[in-house]
C-alpha cells in the first residue's frame, strides 16, 4: 500500500512539473501561437518608430496576418496561420508592396489585434 502512495505521489509531482513548464503566453489575443511568438520576438527589441501592429485578414475563407515593418521604405509582410510569407502587400522603395500578393475576390476584414503600445 505504501508503495502505491508512492507511486501516485511521484505520478502527480511529475504530472505538475510538466504542466507548470509549459508556459501559457501572456497576451490576449486571437491569433496563432506562431504569431504570439512573432510578438514576444518583437518586444524583445527596441521600440520601433512607428509602432509595430499587427492585422488580422479575413478574406476569401482564409485569415492572414499583416505585421508592419520598423520603419521606411521597407516592406510589411503577410503571414499565412502558419506564419509563412504569402506576400508583401505594400511598402518598399515604391510603397507598392513585392508584387506577389494573391488577388483577393473579396473584401479584406481586417482586425488591429496587437499594437506595440511601449514608448
Amino acid at each position: 500500500m505504501r508503495e502505491k502512495v508512492m507511486n501516485a505521489t511521484i505520478a502527480v509531482l511529475m504530472i505538475s512539473a510538466i504542466l507548470t513548464g509549459c508556459k501559457e503566453s501572456d497576451l490576449d489575443i486571437d491569433a496563432p501561437a506562431c504569431i504570439e511568438h512573432k510578438i514576444e520576438e518583437l518586444i524583445k527589441n527596441e521600440v520601433s518608430n512607428p509602432p509595430t501592429q499587427i492585422w488580422k485578414w479575413e478574406v476569401d475563407g482564409n485569415t492572414y496576418y499583416y505585421i508592419t515593418s520598423n520603419c521606411c521604405d521597407q516592406y510589411n509582410y503577410l503571414y499565412t496561420e502558419n506564419c509563412e510569407i504569402v506576400c508583401a502587400p505594400d511598402g518598399g522603395i515604391t510603397g507598392e508592396g513585392d508584387g506577389n500578393c494573391p488577388i483577393f475576390t473579396n473584401e479584406i476584414i481586417k482586425t488591429l489585434i496587437w499594437e506595440d503600445q511601449r514608448s
